[in-house]
């Protein structure tokens, strides 16, 4: 059977991710509902399940309405954050594995941008053409990594290290479209990294043309995130302290 992997823009910079296989769905992070209705509809599918990384409203905010529409839908999420996510139906932590559209589903902690935050890995899709594919909301991005809300350098660190080990083919689907202002801002910190300035180059013209440059890939970020270069926590928090100050020119 099938499988497929969709970007929907939503809001501002959002991506949700909607997983497919034959006539059942799988939501990542739904920041709004109505744009997700509509897609899904439109293509006769049935959601079947919801996966939340985190308890920002950007992140959950259409949960309940999608559940209004799919009542039937699990809605998985860490079991740390079941005050936040309070319509959780599946609770799950770190190194669980799960079954979500038939594919194992492995559990990360990832805790560092919110103290609850997980991601979803797949590591080997029924399709094999889909190959190995991480939710990883905004723990991290495409040339970056997130804000440390509720964590510290140390845990972003590990977080991020722990995401490097990965295949490197392994797809890189973050819950938003920050490429070209991560790699601005480290072209500007590295500005004789020619693997760098080559990235940005590519994803400023994919952006310029309405492109997304999602998905990464774990291998493209091994090589263009200066936070998962990052060879200590101590070089991290100095990273984050300026990308935190930063503003594009």
């Amino acid at each position: 059977m099938h499988s497929s992997l969709h970007a929907l823009p939503v809001l501002q910079d959002n991506v949700i991710w909607i997983w497919v296989r034959g006539t059942e769905a799988v939501v990542i992070d739904p920041a709004v509902a109505p744009p997700v209705r509509e897609w899904l509809e439109e293509r006769h599918l049935t959601l079947t399940a919801i996966l939340q990384t985190h308890h920002h409203a950007d992140h959950i905010g259409g949960t309940t309405d999608l559940l209004q529409r799919w009542p039937q839908a699990e809605v998985i999420a860490s079991a740390d954050d079941r005050k936040r996510i309070p319509f959780q139906t599946m609770p799950v932590r770190d190194g669980e594995r799960i079954t979500v559209l038939g594919t194992r589903v492995e559990v990360l902690d990832v805790a560092a941008h919110t103290r609850a935050h997980i991601a979803f890995f797949i590591p080997d899709p029924q399709d094999a053409a889909l190959g190995p594919v991480l939710f990883c909301g905004d723990t991290l991005f495409s040339g970056g990594c997130g804000r440390l809300f509720e964590g510290s350098a140390e845990q972003m660190h590990q977080a991020l290290q722990k995401l490097a080990e990965l295949p490197e083919a392994t797809k890189v689907c973050c819950a938003h479209e920050y490429t070209e202002a991560n790699l601005q801002w480290a072209v500007e910190q590295r500005p004789n990294d020619t693997v760098l300035a080559e990235r940005y180059r590519e994803v400023r013209i994919l952006r310029s043309n309405g492109a997304l440059s999602l998905p990464s890939t774990i291998g493209v970020e091994r090589r263009t995130n200066l936070f998962m270069r990052a060879k200590t926590a101590t070089e991290l928090a100095t990273l984050r302290s300026l990308k935190d100050q930063w503003r594009p020119a």
